[in-house]
């Protein structure tokens, strides 16, 4: 049955995951009247289900464990029994994921926003048809969408994954017991951050990338920090080079050939190598647009595409395909859809990676304020000159200041360290009020706290001003 087109809805978003909501929500909030769609029952897309939610989760288990040890001066050890139960680790998945949902929810109610169930299918460059679970079809012909369909898990044909024995990153959680050993294939966002969960959990991992480091955009010198510290975990990283064969043995093991010749086995592996699009079945050249050769939507500044009415944000337009910065996608290509200020610059916008110890960043790195400055003064403070750090032994941190070649502009900031994607927003907020390098210099720290890494990081810049 197919019902009349509906033109009420001024603003339709299709998905409800970090970007959708944040579409939604700031159209809702300039009052004009929106529809989400999902195909999945419930809102909060792969984020809340299968990726940031329960992964963080996992994550919570593992520091936990860790910093138990640490905090406590060895005198207790902690060991994962036999056979120990992946689920064991997550006993409040669960909760947090229906708490989150239920929160979502009941904003986008709260907000007045609309929710479809159902399948997207542009029908032209117009009008999309809902297909509903009922076999109804619902067409609705909107001012504009904003297309916020997420990614899923690369899968090349050359890597069986079977979701048992060789996993991606929509399965590696449905494992039963905690393995023994893990093979991971990539060095991005995601295999860095299982890659070093897994590894605080006591299991052998052995991360391979053909890039030279894990997570390569990041500052060199973090990420260079971050390898140590999986390293001190039992990690093995092998850059600079790619698997040429994966297969299950049959018996016990994964069996990964490289293209050097070395053979790693392992009880599982995880195929972490990029994500595609969910472009499937939305027919979106219906509506005028073609993906590009990765398979995503090519968009400008403003999100939008080739086609004005229609936007796109998220996982389905590429990289950094991170929570926060798909959020402020979603606000910002409402918001000139509205033709209102998006307000703070992009370049503002800070980003963390959960690894053990996570990382976060925000403004200009050391490279790219030498770029654009012609020079560039970098202060440091390592966690281990703070008695915050030592008490609660996280010394392996460190906070890089980056200032303009005078020294006195802040213009950039990058962590390491656990409370890493808390800290840096201090940073973020400093740079949106053009805060000087003095700024941390003149002002007191309580004490004793990770906080206090500004102002010594601000002092190494202080002394290595030109005279």
């Amino acid at each position: 049955m197919t019902e009349s087109v509906d033109s009420d809805f001024e603003i339709v978003i299709i998905g409800s995951g970090p970007a959708g909501q944040k579409a939604a929500i700031q159209g809702a909030k300039a009052g004009r009247k929106v529809l989400v769609v999902e195909q999945e029952q419930n809102v909060g897309g792969a984020c809340v289900h299968r990726g940031t939610i329960p992964s963080k989760t996992l994550r919570e288990t593992a520091i936990s464990l860790g910093s138990f040890v640490r905090r406590s001066g060895s005198i207790y050890k902690v060991s994962a029994q036999p056979d120990l139960q992946v689920a064991s680790l997550m006993t409040r998945m669960e909760q947090v994921m229906l708490a989150h949902e239920k929160f979502i929810g009941e904003q986008l109610r709260r907000n007045g926003i609309t929710k479809w169930h159902g399948r997207a299918r542009f029908a032209s460059s117009d009008e999309l048809e809902v297909l509903s679970v009922d076999g109804s079809i619902r067409r609705v012909r909107p001012k504009v969408f904003v297309i916020a369909t997420g990614s899923r898990p690369r899968t090349p044909d050359d890597i069986p994954v079977d979701h048992q024995h060789i996993l991606d990153s929509d399965s590696i959680l449905s494992m039963r017991y905690l393995p023994r050993s893990l093979t991971v294939l990539g060095a991005g966002v995601i295999a860095s951050e299982y890659a070093s969960i897994f590894a605080t959990l006591g299991v052998k991992v052995t991360m391979i990338d053909k890039t030279e480091r894990p997570v390569a955009f990041l500052d060199a010198e973090l990420t260079g920090q971050f390898i140590k510290a999986f390293e001190a975990s039992g990690g093995r990283f092998i850059g600079k080079q790619s698997a040429k064969s994966v297969a299950w043995d049959g018996t016990d093991s994964v069996v990964t050939t490289l293209e050097s010749g070395e053979v790693i086995r392992s009880e599982k592996l995880l195929f972490a190598l990029g994500r595609v699009a969910n472009l499937d079945g939305l027919n979106i050249e219906a509506a005028g647009i073609k993906s590009n050769a990765r398979g995503q939507l090519q968009v400008d500044a403003n999100c939008q595409t080739s086609i004005p009415k229609v936007y796109a944000v998220g996982d389905v337009i590429g990289p950094p395909s991170l929570a926060s910065t798909s959020m402020e996608q979603g606000r910002r290509a409402v918001c000139h859809y509205l033709g209102i200020s998006a307000g703070v610059s992009p370049e503002l916008i800070p980003l963390a990676v959960y690894t053990i110890p996570e990382i976060s960043t925000v403004g200009l790195g050391e490279e790219e304020a030498k770029k654009r400055y012609g020079g560039a003064i970098v202060g440091r403070a390592r966690f281990e000159e703070l008695a915050r750090g030592q008490i609660a032994a996280i010394e392996d941190g460190l906070l890089k200041m980056v200032a303009d070649e005078a020294g006195r502009k802040l213009v950039g900031v990058q962590i390491i360290g656990e409370g890493a994607s808390e800290l840096i927003h201090v940073a973020q907020m400093a740079l949106m009020s053009g805060a000087s390098i003095d700024v941390f210099i003149d002002n007191i720290f309580n004490f004793p706290t990770l906080a206090e890494a500004y102002r010594v990081a601000a002092l190494d810049i202080a002394k290595r001003r030109p005279t």
